[in-house]
């Protein structure tokens, strides 16, 4: 037995016995620690040639049962399990590089329904952002369907002034009866909203399926409401013993979003959405003269106080004691 040999025997017997202790699923260590406790099998190339596979697909990445394939006809013998666990530490997430696609002022309007909560008294809000200036506007309802579409679109439109000249919505069925009815990106449409859009002269659009970033401002602006708004509405409705319901949410959102949500200093674009907003309005559509525009959602029980939500409770036991 010549001394080649008798390494290499060494060595596979250590990875072999350090397999019966651990379980099969491991090669070895991590990259940075002694390579020979994780070449794959009896191939003494594979490490070799999985390190070059890697760095040659980066930033992409061949899955590891292409390169089982690969390695197995190099005189690889072992398994997947034991190929996976060597190729972990490789593989590192790629962050995929963000792309701000951003609009000319009266441009674009991005909507979605957010759920606030399901079951035997739902609780969801129709959520408008404009892709300029970020201004926002919210209408809660209890359902998500084509009349409460509607109902958000010409609130929202009545509420910041004038009519983007792009609408963008997903795939929601109260919007969208067939993708590429008529040919690639001719879509067939609700025919409520069809008439809507005649009437406000705005072209509604829709994101591209599994392509969930594209409505990245509306979708981000629901994570906002749901932390900023609700939870703390919410919170110190159920210390009062009441609960959050539609009626009581319209009637405190209308004044959070005008004295917080754009009043704030936007995290992306560094300025106050109420400010820019103006721009954004002078490159929309006008509000038509025949459409009676639906007015700006406020409270049945007179005004509500604006300062944050997070001041006393017995603010709230005042505002809301008429439920008591």
């Amino acid at each position: 037995m010549d001394r080649a040999y008798a390494e290499d025997r060494v060595e596979q017997d250590r990875i072999e016995g350090a397999e019966a202790d651990q379980g099969e699923g491991r090669l070895g260590a991590q990259p940075e620690q002694d390579h020979r406790q994780r070449q794959p099998g009896r191939d003494r190339d594979g490490p070799h040639h999985l390190q070059e596979r890697i760095e040659a697909a980066k930033p992409r990445w061949i899955p590891a049962t292409v390169l089982l394939r690969e390695i197995q006809e190099r005189g690889y013998d072992g398994g997947i399990s034991q190929l996976k666990a060597y190729l972990a530490p490789f593989k590192q997430p790629q962050a995929e590089p963000l792309v701000r696609f951003e609009t000319k002022p009266g441009q674009q309007m991005q909507v979605d329904f957010t759920t606030i909560r399901r079951g035997r008294r739902p609780l969801k809000a129709f959520v408008a952002t404009l892709g300029y200036s970020r201004a926002a506007f919210v209408r809660f309802s209890a359902r998500e369907d084509s009349p409460a579409w509607l109902d958000g679109l010409r609130q929202s439109f009545d509420a910041f002034g004038g009519v983007p000249r792009d609408v963008l919505f997903d795939n929601a069925g109260a919007i969208i009866q067939t993708r590429d009815a008529y040919g690639e990106g001719k879509h067939r449409w609700h025919p409520a909203l069809a008439s809507l859009a005649d009437d406000y002269g705005f072209v509604p659009r829709v994101c591209r399926p599994y392509r969930a970033k594209t409505k990245g401002k509306v979708e981000r602006f629901n994570r906002y409401l749901k932390e900023s708004f609700v939870t703390p509405l919410a919170a110190t409705l159920t210390t009062a013993g009441l609960d959050l319901d539609v009626e009581t949410a319209n009637a405190h959102v209308g004044p959070w979003l005008e004295s917080v949500a754009n009043r704030r200093i936007h995290g992306t674009t560094g300025k106050v959405p109420a400010r820019l907003l103006v721009e954004d309005r002078e490159g929309m559509l006008p509000l038509p003269r025949l459409v009676e525009t639906a007015s700006v959602v406020t409270s049945s029980r007179g005004p509500v106080p604006v300062e944050s939500l997070q001041h006393p409770l017995s603010t709230y036991d005042e505002l809301l004691g008429v439920r008591a």
